[in-house]
């Protein structure tokens, strides 16, 4: 696959958006990585949600423009600090990023490309560990990762650090209903019922596995119970006529 550099193309500037909680470990790596492919007029959005380490400090010391941070937030729950983080967007062109991964190089221009023709694109990933070591080099070449409705609530292959759309699927996305599972889950059924998604075969993400991953929506064996499942499935088919019913309103 060609990756186009930056020169090969002139780009709309993109929002990134993260939402980070007591993530030290790992954040200057995953925003060295993102800063790295950006211009001078996208920005870094960071909510975070009240972190008691040393993340805010290691953000502050980058001294970067870009990077607009919103700290103390007490959410105490990732699908609501991503909410925030996106609300604060500004731009056409929103990326979503967790706080312990890695971007690699040429993600950020690739996926604009397919923008170019989509309104959501979700890239393949490779896993790694937490020293960086790949554990897997395609998610793609083991869990079949594509659009439908259906298919996506067998088994859901929206990957929210995976992901970047158009801000009109944010538009008609908001407000996130309030027990939805999952944000990511939310926003590739708007997807699904309005707009065009296109899946990158391409791993453009490093998505770290560690003990404290706030989800494990990329794991190829849920730790989640049966129930749990059914009840993910549950809150998520739930609203789905919500969904139909704002279209009427927007």
């Amino acid at each position: 696959m060609v990756v186009l550099t930056a020169e090969q193309f002139i780009r709309p500037p993109v929002s990134v958006c993260i939402a980070t909680y007591n993530g030290e470990k790992f954040i200057l790596q995953q925003l060295q990585s993102i800063l790295a492919q950006l211009s001078e007029y996208d920005e870094v959005i960071i909510s975070d949600d009240s972190s008691t380490d040393q993340t805010l400090a290691i953000i502050y010391s980058l001294n970067d423009s870009r990077i607009k941070v919103f700290p103390g937030q007490t959410f105490r729950s990732p699908i609501k600090n991503f909410e925030f983080a996106l609300q604060q967007a500004s731009h056409d062109y929103i990326f979503l990023s967790d706080q312990d991964d890695i971007w690699v190089e040429g993600r950020v221009d690739a996926m604009m490309k397919v923008l170019e023709t989509a309104d959501m694109v979700v890239c393949d990933h490779s896993v790694i560990d937490e020293q960086g070591n790949i554990l897997m080099p395609s998610y793609f070449e083991l869990v079949p990762s594509r659009p439908g409705l259906l298919h996506n609530l067998k088994k859901n292959t929206y990957y929210g650090c995976c992901m970047a759309f158009r801000r009109r699927v944010l538009e008609k996305a908001f407000p996130f209903p309030k027990d939805v599972p999952l944000h990511d889950i939310w926003l590739g059924f708007v997807s699904e019922i309005y707009f065009k998604t296109i899946f990158l075969d391409y791993p453009y993400t490093l998505y770290r596995k560690h003990a404290n991953n706030a989800t494990t929506g990329t794991e190829i064996k849920s730790s989640n119970s049966l129930l749990k499942k059914l009840q993910i499935r549950y809150n998520t088919v739930k609203y789905l006529p919500t969904l139909l019913f704002r279209n009427l309103k927007k």
